[in-house]
């Protein structure tokens, strides 16, 4: 069981505690024998992505979106890429690289970067 957070270990371990922003984090895409770099989401970009994901209307767009935004290595938004690529949009470059599971695969991981979908849960009580 964790121990409870306080004030003091706050104060002691200053660094440990605080968010940072410029969190970078490499991912193996197998079947491309590569790597790529990633970088951990802003709030207002999470929200974005999890309204489109709530949207019928967009729902299919959200991981594509999100990982269009947070890979910084190699830059998806390149004009030359886009351009050989033959994207219409710019998020197009995202589904001619990647499939469908390593989208989603990526997307899931900035958000976690970002605080969402992990890290948190209840402590429940036990009762003898």
């Amino acid at each position: 069981m964790n121990k409870k957070l306080t004030v003091t270990d706050m104060l002691k371990n200053k660094e440990k505690y605080q968010v940072k922003d410029d969190v970078t984090e490499e991912l193996s895409i197998q079947r491309l024998d590569a790597s790529i770099t990633i970088r951990k989401p802003e709030r207002s970009l999470c929200l974005d992505a999890l309204q489109m994901a709530y949207d019928d209307n967009q729902q299919g767009k959200a991981d594509p979106f999100m990982v269009y935004n947070i890979v910084v290595e190699p830059n998806l938004k390149d004009s030359q890429l886009q351009k050989e690529f033959g994207c219409i949009e710019p998020t197009d470059i995202v589904e001619k690289i990647f499939e469908p599971g390593e989208i989603s695969a990526i997307a899931q991981i900035g958000m976690q970067l970002a605080g969402y979908k992990n890290g948190v849960e209840r402590v429940k009580d036990i009762k003898n």
